[in-house]
């Protein structure tokens, strides 16, 4: 069995150091002027709602798609997993609590089919 460094040699590790390097670089220079520059107060409201806009990408896919194909059936239990997680963030108004019981449905669904 061939390794990666086998395979790509020094070139695999260049990439690697080269693209920690430019995601240290890009933050430092955002850190660094982060005192010089504001921005626009409707930017910065914007702004707090991108964790949850990043989490949902992630998650929506997996729910809707769980084999590649769109599944809304009550088959998909991801997707009613992820309702009853909807739901439970909505009536606890906490999000780990909705995530919880997210997981914990899904994971009930599972060892009854």
């Amino acid at each position: 069995m061939t390794s990666l460094n086998d395979v790509y040699g020094w070139g695999l590790w260049a990439i690697i150091v080269g693209m920690a390097a430019v995601t240290y670089l890009n933050r430092a220079f955002l850190l660094l002027l982060a005192g010089r520059f504001m921005l626009p107060p409707a930017w910065q409201a914007a702004l707090k709602y991108a964790p949850a806009s990043a989490l949902a990408a992630i998650v929506v896919p997996d729910l809707l798609a769980p084999s590649g194909a769109l599944d809304l059936t009550l088959g998909n239990v991801r997707l009613l997993a992820g309702l009853a997680g909807v739901a439970i963030t909505v009536a606890s108004r906490s999000t780990f609590a909705g995530i919880v019981g997210g997981m914990l449905a899904l994971h009930a669904m599972l060892l009854l089919q």
